[in-house]
C-alpha cells in the first residue's frame, strides 16, 4: 500500500500531490491493478490533512481512469502506467541511483541536483519533438 507524504512548504496544492505519488507510484510499478488504495480515513490519520482533500485526488484519479471507487469496499486501481524499463529494479534504475551517488559525493545539493535533471530532462524532451 502507497503512504503519502505530504510536503506542506512546496507550494503544490495538497491534492495534487497525492495525485502525483499515486501516478508515480503507478509508473514504478509499486502499485499495480487491483491494489487497494488507502481510505480516506487512514490518510487523513496518517497524514493530517482534510478528508475533502483526500475524496478530491481520489475523484481526479478516478476521473484520468487510474483508479475505481467500489462503494463499500474502497478506491482500487484500475491501470497501471508501469514500463518495464522504469521499474523499481530496471538497469536504468541502477544507473540513475548510481549517477546521483556520485552528485552527492561531488557535493551536489537535492536543488542542484533537481535543477540539473529538469535542465537534461527539458533539453532531451525539446529535442525528441
Amino acid at each position: 500500500m502507497v503512504e503519502f507524504r505530504i510536503d506542506r512548504r512546496s507550494g503544490v496544492a495538497t491534492y495534487l500531490q497525492i495525485v502525483h505519488q499515486v501516478e508515480q507510484a503507478l509508473r514504478l510499478g509499486l502499485l499495480a491493478p487491483g491494489d487497494k488504495l488507502p481510505t480516506a480515513k487512514e490518510v487523513v490519520a496518517a497524514t493530517a490533512i482534510n478528508p475533502n482533500t483526500v475524496l478530491k485526488a481520489y475523484r481526479e484519479l478516478t476521473r484520468d481512469g487510474l483508479v475505481e471507487a467500489r462503494p463499500g469496499l474502497g478506491t482500487f486501481v484500475r491501470r497501471s502506467l508501469a514500463r518495464p524499463q522504469a521499474g523499481a529494479d530496471s538497469p536504468l534504475r541502477a544507473e540513475l541511483a548510481d549517477w546521483m551517488s556520485r552528485a552527492r559525493t561531488a557535493g551536489l545539493a537535492r536543488e542542484d541536483v533537481a535543477a540539473l535533471l529538469a535542465s537534461v530532462l527539458e533539453e532531451s524532451f525539446e529535442e525528441a519533438r
